[in-house]
């Protein structure tokens, strides 16, 4: 990562692009203390899987652990070494199934495994014994996502299994939840019983692991009697609502703003056919301003003729489809010059309104944030670092 000299929030001087995304470390912080206060007493686990949803793992972990978050959730392990790589020493969970021969690299990264059979935890277990480790060990309940995770019948034996296996701990117990984001959690609450059943046989059977957890960020705002001890947050950590119901259960806000600068603009006649396909057609005389960013950079492509950007404090219609690299604006008789910056979402214009235009969920656009659009980091309004695609 570079500094670049100016604390304006723009694409920084270097190898860079009239495109960007801005990303608020005080609002990650922020909103991992709000996440908190909704869980307290349980702990948090800061799930910075994807690429931290598109935002940037290592300073969103950072900013997460500087916040006061337990740890950090991964998908895999190469997620997991990236933190590592970086430096970090927090507590990383890998909360993907793994093939057994994926278990060694975990072990010597020191990543604990979410496991579902005893394959993967044996795998583990030998390489620790042969490493001089210890691996860490997090079972997974399926009580109803129908993914991952033992059958509730089979998890206390399966539990007993890991608890004696050398060289690795029994470390926690989990479960997912399929509808914590649903008005009637019915379902969940359903879950909820078959998980606290697999609990309370553990302790019968005097198998106590450290860490049970069961809510995601849904759950950690609208189900508190899934907290136990831990709780899981991946997109309320980004400041965005799991479900419009859920807005306003604590204070969060966005913490990703994608912009990009006006390369190109013309004056064109009624009737001016913009884009692949021509399917665009201009109503009337119009501007058409050109933004030099694309699918490809992970704007969605069926937000095309659906989705609007914000130039100024004007909300203007995506005129004709998204192209790879390039989305054309119609902008009507609104000034607009080269040179303007647009907002394709953020504060102004929520991702939300740009998932509902492409069908689909902020969880896909956000996480779909192409590592080769530049990522300006923010602290206090002023850049704290700039990483690009050369910097990976």
């Amino acid at each position: 990562m570079a500094s670049p000299p100016s604390p304006e929030a723009a694409p920084p001087e270097g190898p860079s692009r009239p495109a960007w995304a801005e990303i608020d470390l005080d609002a990650i912080r922020d909103n991992l203390a709000a996440l908190r206060r909704a869980a307290a007493p349980a702990a948090v686990l800061a799930v910075v899987k994807g690429n931290a949803y598109g935002h940037g793992a290592v300073p969103v972990a950072r900013a997460a652990m500087d916040a006061g978050a337990w740890g950090l959730g991964v998908a895999t392990v190469d997620e997991g070494v990236e933190l590592r790589r970086a430096g970090i020493a927090a507590p990383v969970l890998v909360l993907s199934s793994l093939l057994p021969d994926e278990a060694g690299r975990a072990v010597a990264h020191d990543l604990a495994l979410t496991v579902s059979d005893d394959r993967v935890a044996d795998a583990a277990a030998r390489s620790a014994g042969a490493t001089g480790r210890t691996a860490r060990l997090h079972l997974k309940v399926d009580t109803g996502m129908g993914r991952i995770g033992a059958a509730p019948h089979d998890a206390v034996a399966l539990a007993r299994r890991l608890a004696a296996l050398p060289h690795a701990v029994f470390e926690g117990c989990a479960t997912h939840f399929a509808a914590a984001d649903a008005v009637d959690l019915g379902s969940a609450e359903a879950q909820l019983e078959l998980f606290r059943g697999v609990l309370d046989a553990l302790d019968r059977g005097a198998i106590r692991p450290v860490w049970r957890h069961a809510a995601n960020s849904a759950a950690t705002l609208a189900l508190p009697a899934s907290h136990f001890n831990l709780v899981r947050c991946g997109i309320a950590l980004y400041g965005v609502a799991p479900a419009p119901h859920l807005r306003g259960r604590a204070p969060l806000r966005p913490a990703m703003r994608v912009r990009a600068r006006v390369v190109h603009r013309k004056r064109v006649a009624a009737g001016t056919a913009v884009g692949y396909g021509g399917r665009y057609r201009a109503p009337r005389e119009t501007t058409i301003a050109t933004l030099p960013i694309g699918y490809a950079d992970g704007y969605p492509r069926l937000a095309g003729d659906r989705g609007t950007v914000l130039i100024g404090d004007a909300r203007l219609p995506i005129a004709g489809r998204i192209s790879m690299d390039q989305i054309t604006v119609d902008a009507g008789d609104t000034p607009v010059d080269v040179g303007d910056a647009a907002e394709l979402w953020g504060a102004g214009l929520p991702v939300d309104d740009v998932a509902e235009a492409a069908q689909t969920i902020a969880y896909e656009v956000l996480a779909r944030t192409a590592r080769r659009l530049p990522r300006v980091f923010l602290e206090h309004g002023r850049v704290r670092a700039v990483q690009t695609l050369l910097d990976d």
